[in-house]
This record gives structure tokens, sequence and C-alpha cells, in this order.
């Protein structure tokens, strides 16, 4: 933004003397600026939405692909710090020092859990532009040793450009009872699950706050608004009435949704109608596959047969899918109350709405599933038997619950593998654009190939803003993203993109 120099006079005596306001001011966006609503959702796969072809109904996030375009070839890093630093800089994960997860940092200048102040975030560009910044949700890109009230904010969404903040810094949290940071602080949650508490519900409250504290005061001021759920990252946890509405809708099992799920995408033109499904255990199984010491295949990433299961395997396994799709449509449901909001107050019109996921469905369950998703993170492998006896708390206060990688393999029809491989089962997720005012095509599909990257170029560009040389005295560096805002309104246009890295 151009510095606007003192214009005034200063003489000795004061009646002498003109004041200018200019460079005092802050800085203002043009008039009729768009609003931005950046949802991010969490291990949600390329199929498992509705509008993706998916078995769980998501009403509200049709309404936004009802009105704007979907993506079929958009691309993720496959973990959630890496690409939720490319989604918030439209720089690559290794240039933001975020080759992992955070929780996972290393002392390296691709990997350290910082990124660096050169690679501007767009909540740090757009609010000295003149927009509203909020975030609420899932943050997790700030280092493990400054998630505490000792540590600099530095790495944290009020030190990276976003005035208002309320949601957890980490990888995950308890959605019943979440490590809750409001702003700069962390704070208690406003009621118990006894009293109807639930994160998603929780933060979809604050959004809205937030947004309309600000319009009493600046109605005409536009916001950015990053939306991003625990949803749905384990534990999959959600009231029983959300679990209960798909109740038997999983019991032929992940193979035949798989078949199932294809046969729709094909129909809906989101693949090609020659493709094919990868075998169930793509890369091998326990008994075919050993590392080149001899080292064994990892047992949990190989996905039972469901024919292999017993019957009291498979009603198990078919209630751990149940309770992920009620978490998913419950998120669904928050979503739509920002979308009412938005209608309701005459905003929708000229806000952008982008919808993806942080990566691919999470096989972190295992073979059989987890009641306590953290035994994963131990290389703990779950009790069948435990699993079964508390298949009544799944969802519930007291499950940290994860569903079998099988299903992982089915949200993530037609692909191969899950979170954490290359694979497209971990990279290609769904995309989905809305922007009444200024994307005119409606339920259309887009198969041009692009990635995480490429959606800050995107947003600055409807915006009709441009990247600053320099934020908070940090000379800026190059975006590695390129805008996909050609694509809206041209579905047969060549793609911008033609390599990654």
């Amino acid at each position: 933004m151009a510095k606007h120099e003192f214009g005034g006079v200063v003489n000795i005596d004061i009646r002498d003397s003109v004041p200018d306001w200019g460079p005092f001011e802050p800085p203002k966006a043009s008039k009729g600026a768009p609003n931005v609503v950046y949802i991010v959702l969490d291990d949600v796969g390329f199929s498992a939405m509705g509008c993706y072809g998916g078995p769980i109904e998501t009403p509200n996030i049709d309404r936004i692909a009802a009105d704007g375009v979907r993506y079929t070839q958009w691309h993720t890093t496959a973990l959630c710090s890496p690409t939720r630093s490319c989604l918030l800089t439209g720089r690559n994960h290794t240039r933001n020092s975020m080759a992992c997860i955070t929780e996972a940092a290393i002392g390296f200048p691709n990997a350290s859990g910082t990124i660096p102040p050169e690679n501007g975030m767009l909540p740090e560009i757009l609010g000295d532009l003149g927009w509203n910044t909020y975030a609420v949700g899932k943050w997790h890109l700030c280092p493990t040793d400054e998630m505490n009230l000792a540590a600099t904010r530095r790495n944290w969404p009020s030190g990276r450009g976003f005035e208002r903040f309320y949601g957890f810094l980490g990888a995950e949290t308890n959605q019943w009872y979440p490590d809750l940071v409001y702003d700069n602080h962390p704070v208690d949650q406003p009621k118990s699950p006894a009293d109807g508490y639930h994160f998603t519900a929780d933060i979809t409250d604050r959004a809205l706050e937030f947004i309309e504290d600000a319009k009493v005061v600046a109605p005409d001021k536009p916001f950015l608004l990053y939306y991003a759920p625990g949803a749905c990252h384990a534990p999959h946890q959600v009231p029983p009435d959300w679990v209960a509405r798909f109740k038997g809708r999983f019991d032929a099992g992940y193979e035949a949704m798989r078949e199932e799920t294809l046969a729709r995408q094909k129909k809906m033109g989101i693949v090609p109608a020659d493709t094919e499904l990868p075998p169930l255990n793509p890369i091998g199984t326990p008994q075919d596959r050993h590392g080149p010491g001899g080292q064994p295949f990892p047992p949990l990433d190989y996905t039972r047969p469901w024919d292999s299961l017993s019957g009291q395997e498979k009603r198990l396994f078919a209630r751990m899918a149940e309770v992920y799709a009620g978490f998913l449509a419950h998120a669904d449901h928050q979503i739509g109350r920002l979308l009412d909001y938005l209608e309701q107050s005459g905003e929708r019109e000229n806000t952008l709405v982008v919808l993806v996921s942080d990566n691919g469905a999470s096989g972190e369950g295992g073979p059989d599933g987890s009641v306590n998703e953290n035994l994963f993170a131990n290389g703990i492998p779950d009790d069948i038997d435990v699993n079964l006896s508390l298949i009544d708390e799944l969802g519930g206060t007291k499950t940290y619950n994860h569903y079998p990688n099988g299903w992982a393999m089915a949200f993530n029809t037609p692909f191969k593998m899950w979170k954490r491989y290359e694979f497209n089962g971990g990279t290609a997720d769904p995309c989905i654009m809305s922007w009444p005012a200024g994307l005119h095509a409606k339920g259309e599909l887009r198969h041009q190939y692009h990635h995480a990257i490429d959606l800050v170029p995107t947003i600055m560009d409807c915006l009709g803003v441009e990247a600053p040389a320099t934020l908070k005295g940090h000379t800026q560096s190059r975006f590695d993203g390129v805008s996909m805002r050609y694509s809206f309104d041209m579905s047969a246009a060549q793609s911008a993109r033609k390599t990654q890295f």
C-alpha cells in the first residue's frame, strides 16, 4: 500500500498550521470490495460429500456447489500443517518451513514449523488493505513449544494478521472439551456437553459474533472469515441424533461403498467413464511385502477385506462410519448457519465462498478403527474386544474414536491410500468456489489441475488487490501459486498450472 506523505503545514503557531489526517488514517478497502468466507475442512476425503458423489448428504455444502464450481483435480500436500500453510500464503509448504506437521518440526529451514515473515499470510495482506480478519477453529501453524502462555504470539493467528481468533492451536482437540484459545489467551468453554456444548457449533456462534460486532459499527467494511472446524479429524464426536440419521447406511461395507460412489461419480462427470478402482490394499499386505532389509509392512496400513470380518466386527465398523457421517453432516449444518446469515444480511451476493479439505480421509484408525485415536500416535494397536464393548459410546464424551482405514479408502474413492501418502488418496481433495457477483457458472465442474498454493492468488485476483512488496518491514517473497479465476467461466480453458515443483 502506497505510503501517504504528510501534506499539511506545520508552523510555530497552531493558527498558522494545517492538519492532514491522511498519513494516520487506517486503510480502507475500495467501495464494494467482496467479503471472503474461507472454509477449510479437516480429513474430509475426495468423495465423502454428496456433491462429489459421496454417500453423506451435505445440503449446505451442496448450496455452495450449486451456486459455483467444483474442481476435480485440486491437490494438497496430504498433511494438515503443510497444506494449511499453502492455503494462507500461496507458497509451497517447504518454502513455508512446513514440510511436516508442527508437532514433528525439526531445526532445518524447510521444516521448522515457523512460516517466515517474508511469506506473508492472506490476513496480513488484507488487514493492511482495509478488511476485517477473523479466524475460528483449527490453526495448526504454530510450533508446539510456542503453544503456551509464556511463548511469543508471533505464530499465533493474532501474530499473523487475524484480528480475532477463537479455536485451538494444535492438530486436534476434543469436540466436547476443547483446548480453547480466545484471541491470545486460553479460556473455558461456555457450557458443558450436558447443556448442549459442541465445538463446531461454538466456533460458528463466535464467527457470527465477530462479523456482527464489526458490522454494527462499519456495515460496509468487508471481512475475511477463515472457518476451520475440527470436522472431520479424529476424534469423531457428535451429538447422537446426528449419528442416528445414518443408522444402517454403511452395513454393506466399505468395498461396496467404493463401487456405489464410483458409479455416482461417473454419472456426475467427476471422473472419466473408464475409471477403475485400485485394489483394497494397493501397496501390499504384511504377507506379500517387506522392506529392503526384511522390515515388516506397517500393520496399521493394512485394510481388512469386509468379508473377512465377523458379524460383530461389521456392526462395529459400520457404527464408526455412521459417527463420521454424522460428524460431517453436523459440520455441514453449521456451515448452513453461516450461509443463512450471509443471505439474510444481504452479504451473500458479494461474498466469495471457498471450501476445501486439507488432505484426504485419514487411515490413522488402522485396520480395526479405534476408540482412542491416541493409541495410533504411540504405535499401540487397538483391542477389538475393548472397542466392541464401547460401541454405544462412539462419538460421545467417553471415547476419542476413529474409523477403520477401509472407510478412508472409501471416502477417497476412486483413489488409493489416504492422508500421509503422496498418492491421490492423500492429495486429491474437494475444492468448491462460489461468488454470485463475480462467478456466473452454477453447479458446474472444472477439471483444470490446481493446488492449495493457488487459492491465495485466486482470492486476491477476485478482490482486485496485489501482493505488497513489504509487510511489517519484511520484503515479501514471490508466490508459487497462480490464480484460478480464469477457469470460473471458461470450463474448457487449459490449466494455468503445468508443474507443481
